[in-house]
């Protein structure tokens, strides 16, 4: 079966104006002013996207797809994901990381997870790896883990700066970075280390020596976490005018921005105000995980999760609070996160790449989603659920 999306306001995620858009067997196949499907060598589904705008599914580069958090005792360990969780921000691909718990936690929960979603509708990749060192693996060496275990693109969420860290040395942080770049290169993924950045006033400082040697590129790491408090917001302006990506997370409460956090918007707006290249910022939800707060004693103090739809308040901001042109704000959703971590058919809409589309009102709310050519929204009707989603287990008992 063919899809043809009509009258599409597309965004590729370039403006390119009124197109229709067709995808088989998963792929685009043809982007031109008219497409009719009386002309069309087999039968096709229309989905009719007038008046809306049509741009790439997002790319969530740092979701807690087993769930997270646990810092508060075993009770406080937040829910998995739900495919419905991603389709309704609009995000068709996600990529799992574990975080704080990598005990309870496994990595085979996390690769058997991203295979489920894939079964559900959507892509999904993830890392090997957690919070701590020495590294959470399938096989017990991260290359093998890159190299053999086909969804793994990298390491991470390695903590550092973090009073949840294990606090690695320079040298096995030169070491893991050394491990993921060779398992990207045998393998040709991006062998990238998604670092996870925490509160304390080094920041980057662990980062920047790392590459000063120069045997490392700063696009080595992806770091994560970049707004939590000024100190390491401006260290990441500088890392990223150095030739770095820094990554915002978008999932916030009002507390955490009174204590000095910016928004991922406010923090794009920044960049770009500074001369940073568009194309080396990237956004994540931190969907699934805890969103803690700790008091002067580091007691924890409060929980809440995090959610992939934070993207999208992230990117309603941007266009409508901070005036940035949607085609600017699309991209570190889309294309950006494609390009650092090498998913080549990802963030983008072009002839031979991903059918992966999100149709989006004029007030920027997704009301269709189209997974690799799968339309799962429907003008706000959800087609596809996750497989335990519409189930009630009092009625499914015997």
């Amino acid at each position: 079966m063919l899809l043809l999306v009509q009258n599409a306001d597309l965004y590729a995620p370039e403006r390119i104006g009124p197109r229709d858009i067709l995808i088989a067997a998963g792929r685009i196949v043809a982007i031109a002013d008219r497409i009719d499907p009386a002309g069309l060598p087999a039968p096709c589904e229309v989905l009719d996207a007038r008046g809306r705008f049509v741009v790439p599914g997002f790319v969530d580069s740092h979701v807690h797809v087993t769930g997270g958090g646990g810092e508060g005792g075993y009770r406080t360990r937040t829910p998995e994901l739900v495919l419905s969780g991603a389709l309704r921000a609009g995000v068709t691909t996600v990529v799992g990381v574990l975080g704080t718990d990598g005990v309870a936690r496994s990595m085979e929960a996390l690769v058997a997870k991203l295979y489920g979603l894939r079964e559900e509708g959507i892509s999904a990749y993830g890392y090997t790896g957690s919070y701590r060192v020495p590294l959470t693996t399938v096989t017990g060496d991260p290359v093998r883990d890159i190299m053999m275990i086909e969804p793994i693109l990298g390491i991470g969420e390695l903590a550092i700066s973090d009073h949840r860290s294990s606090k690695p040395t320079d040298a096995e942080l030169a070491r893991i970075a050394s491990e993921a770049r060779l398992g990207g290169m045998l393998s040709g993924k991006a062998g990238v280390v998604n670092v996870h950045l925490g509160d304390a006033p080094a920041g980057f400082e662990p980062l920047e020596r790392i590459v000063a040697p120069g045997d490392l590129p700063r696009t080595q790491f992806l770091p994560t976490h970049c707004n939590r408090n000024p100190i390491v917001l401006e260290q990441s302006v500088a890392w990223t005018l150095a030739g770095g990506y820094a990554d915002y997370t978008t999932s916030t409460v009002p507390r955490f921005l009174e204590e000095g956090e910016s928004s991922a918007a406010e923090s794009f707006a920044l960049c770009l105000s500074r001369k940073v290249p568009a194309d080396r910022i990237t956004w994540s939800s931190d969907g699934q995980g805890s969103l803690p707060s700790f008091d002067a004693a580091g007691k924890l103090s409060g929980l809440l999760v995090g959610t992939c739809a934070s993207l999208l308040s992230a990117l309603r901001e941007a266009v409508k609070v901070r005036g940035i042109p949607l085609e600017t704000a699309l991209l570190p959703i889309t294309a950006n996160p494609a390009a650092a971590l090498k998913l080549t058919r990802k963030g983008r809409i072009a002839p031979g790449m991903d059918g992966d589309l999100v149709v989006l009102d004029r007030d920027l709310k997704p009301v269709s989603v189209v997974a690799r050519g799968r339309v799962m929204i429907r003008d706000g009707q959800e087609l596809v659920s996750g497989t335990f989603e519409n189930i009630d287990p009092l009625e499914a008992a015997p």
